[in-house]
């Protein structure tokens, strides 16, 4: 192993200078301890390792003009490209992950899908809107009664009133809702035409 590290010691800065035989020479000692390399690293990826040896190649033929002699060893610059060619094959293999048709569900799903979450984020808007329009008082009134569904005469507690107090306040919230409602649609009929 160490005659073939030595030769592509030799090797190299004949194909940096873009000698085509060295670089060639360089492509054939570099593969095996690559390949060894990328082996080792790929564990439960759905890639081949010579896949990720010949991308390494690929990179190595453009990047080789550009290597300069630092003092390290040329497989330490070799496996630096190795590394980032692994961890493109570990992103591509998530993004291709494969699903079998045994697993796949019979039904439809009924989870709200994109649009169903738009028109509820947009309808909740809407909604928070209305409830801005309400003093705060008739606004809790509405929240406690008809959201959480207390009763009367519990909300009348939690608020200091009475139930028949609670009942009225809640009326006149709801009308004013109504009211406010219709102008919301009358807004929205003018932007229109």
């Amino acid at each position: 192993m160490s005659t073939s590290m030595d030769t592509l010691e030799d090797v190299v800065p004949r194909a940096v200078t873009g000698d085509r035989a060295a670089l060639e020479r360089v492509l054939v000692l570099i593969q095996p301890p690559v390949r060894r390399y990328c082996a080792s690293r790929i564990g439960n990826l759905d890639v081949a390792a010579d896949d990720v040896v010949q991308d390494v190649c690929l990179a190595l033929v453009t990047a080789i003009p550009k290597y300069r002699d630092m003092g390290k060893p040329f497989m330490a610059f070799v496996y630096g490209i190795a590394s980032h060619k692994l961890a493109d094959a570990g992103r591509k293999s998530v993004l291709r992950q494969t699903y079998s048709i045994d697993e796949m569900p019979e039904e439809q799903s009924s989870d709200a899908g994109p649009e169903q979450l738009a028109l509820g984020g947009e309808l909740r808007s809407h909604a928070q809107a209305l409830m801005d329009t309400l003093p705060a008082k008739y606004r809790k009134i509405i929240l406690m009664r008809v959201v959480w569904g207390l009763t009367a005469p519990q909300t009348g507690e939690e608020l200091g009133m009475t139930a028949g107090a609670v009942r009225v306040a809640q009326h006149r919230a709801m009308n004013m809702l109504r009211a406010e409602l219709s102008n919301f649609s009358l807004l929205d009929t003018r932007a229109v035409a």
